[in-house]
């Protein structure tokens, strides 16, 4: 389906943009014809198995420091402003886009109209409008796919507009370099320069509804992934990038409703996007057989290198970034569900990978210490990740999401709370981590044994448990799990030298209580009182 055949709409469109285009425009096209376009330009290459591999150029993941919000009437007072929320007046804005508009006059357009949220009730009509034919196809495959008759009178709520070749001017354009995300609220509009990294786009919608959906819709917005059993039971996966939320909820005997971006509303929980985007390194199809097997035509993958003299993808190699990733739509999993609607969960993970080897494997918590956690939003980067880090490295992101999020923490963990006591869930603090020791002397908890957690608070079986609390983060311990070694349970245990283990987990303690220094007068007594005691 190219703009030969469909209505003039987006050559229109784009015209009342002020975006006249001298090149062709190419509209609402097939992934196969997307993909053509990239190898024919020898923008991308086909792996042994038919998907397309790019490289996104420069950036190889988001610039979090050059993301802005226009500042205006509508968000001035609404928007905490912080190191994620950086304000630039409307007039740059302004600059901008008209400079955009020019330089992207010259160039081959690729638009799509799609839409995020699966529940009808909160769709989002989103016009994208790329340089680039493969950021085309990373639209097709995140966001919802419309029928081609609800094409014919679609009418966009936001646009999306990325161009990597223009490059901003931090003298005139109030930009901190020459790449840029700038959200306007108030001209309901999203540009993208300097950049090729696809990710923006999938964030940039995703921080709009973060925005819309609690404050307009009594939607609480959350980063997690879900998926929901064969009785219609659905659990929630709450985790910073790295600690298993894509891989864990990929069950294969649950249905997936989603690996990343969803609603809760009074009865649902909702996707709110229409595929995934998995991270890709040291990738395999023992240890991730869905993701694995995802990797076929239609599917995008970011950043790899391949077995030298092959076009296999070398999963291990990190020469690029360890950033490398693969986008494609929900279908592409055997067990996705469709729609991506599920019903009000029983089941709350937050997961956390503590390079330190503190947190237990499987923790449930109380609602206040669950709030505690969740404004926390707790994970460490092991060494080796970044540069100059040798050691692990805590990592503190409100509600797992904080880059995101465009309203103080405090009101979605509210919402999180009133919903939790509501429908009486469970929550369940589950370290993917290390046992033994640290990174560098324990070992990383094995993926069968945190399955094995997960299914059994699942199906009830840690029901009649007998618990223990942590001695430090009081959350309550199983002292037995079905398919997990009885030792594993107490991290404590695991450890060779438990004098070493006490002083390390105050160490951690600390820093826990350091940052929530921050949140601290705008949350309640219960909350406050789940902080770890030293």
């Amino acid at each position: 389906m190219s703009v030969s055949t469909l209505p003039e709409v987006p050559v229109k469109a784009l015209a009342e943009l002020g975006l006249h285009s001298t090149k062709p425009v190419h509209y609402q096209q097939t992934p196969k014809e997307l993909v053509e376009q990239c190898v024919a330009r020898g923008m991308g290459v086909l792996n042994d198995t038919g998907a397309l591999c790019i490289n996104t150029g420069e950036f190889t993941g988001r610039s979090p420091k050059d993301k802005f919000t226009i500042k205006d009437a509508i968000t001035e007072n609404t928007v905490h402003w912080n190191e994620f929320n950086i304000p630039m007046e409307p007039k740059y804005f302004d600059i901008i886009y008209d400079k955009m508009m020019k330089h992207m006059g010259n160039s081959e357009l690729w638009v799509r109209d799609c839409y995020a949220c699966a529940d009808p009730a909160y769709r989002l009509n989103i016009r994208v409008i790329n340089e680039l034919p493969a950021n085309n196809l990373f639209a097709y495959n995140m966001f919802l796919r419309p029928k081609e008759e609800e094409l014919e009178n679609f009418k966009p709520d936001w646009h999306i507009i990325q161009s990597p070749s223009f490059h901003a001017n931090p003298q005139t354009d109030g930009t901190r370099q020459h790449n840029f995300a700038v959200v306007n609220f108030s001209k309901k509009m999203i540009l993208i320069g300097g950049s090729g990294y696809t990710g923006e786009m999938k964030k940039g919608i995703f921080t709009i509804l973060n925005y819309i959906l609690p404050q307009e819709k009594n939607v609480l917005s959350m980063h997690c992934s879900a998926n929901m059993g064969n009785d219609g039971d659905t659990a929630i996966f709450f985790g910073l990038s790295g600690t298993g939320k894509t891989t864990l909820s990929a069950d294969p005997n649950r249905k997936l409703i989603g690996d990343d971006e969803h609603g809760w509303t009074e009865s649902t929980v909702f996707n709110f996007e229409g595929g995934c985007y998995a991270k890709t390194i040291d990738l395999s199809e023992e240890k991730e057989p869905e993701i694995f097997r995802a990797i076929k035509p239609g599917a995008l993958v970011e950043n790899i290198t391949f077995i030298p003299g092959t076009n296999q993808i070398d999963f291990s190699s990190k020469a690029i970034t360890e950033n490398t990733r693969v986008s494609y739509p929900l279908p592409y999993i055997s067990n996705a569900l469709e729609p991506s609607i599920g019903k009000t969960p029983k089941n709350i993970f937050f997961l956390t990978a503590d390079a330190y080897g503190i947190l237990p494997p499987i923790s449930k918590l109380t609602p206040g210490q669950a709030m505690y956690q969740f404004i926390s939003g707790y994970t460490a980067k092991v060494a080796g990740t970044e540069a100059g880090v040798t050691e692990p490295k805590s990592t503190f992101s409100a509600c797992f999401g904080a880059p995101f999020l465009p309203l103080h923490p405090g009101k979605y963990a509210e919402m999180l709370g009133e919903k939790m006591r509501k429908h009486n869930v469970n929550v369940w603090m589950i370290n993917t981590g290390w046992s033994g020791g640290p990174y560098g002397v324990g070992q990383r908890m094995k993926l069968p044994y945190t399955r094995a957690m997960i299914t059994a608070a699942l199906e009830g079986k840690l029901d009649n448990a007998e618990f223990e609390a942590h001695s430090v983060f009081g959350m309550m311990m199983p002292k037995e799990c079905p398919g997990v070694p009885a030792e594993v349970l107490n991290p404590r245990n695991t450890w060779a030298n438990k004098e070493e283990y006490d002083a390390k987990a105050k160490d951690l303690a600390a820093q826990f209580i350091k940052n929530f220094e921050k949140y601290a007068s705008g949350v309640s007594e219960e909350i406050l009182a789940a902080a770890p005691k030293i």
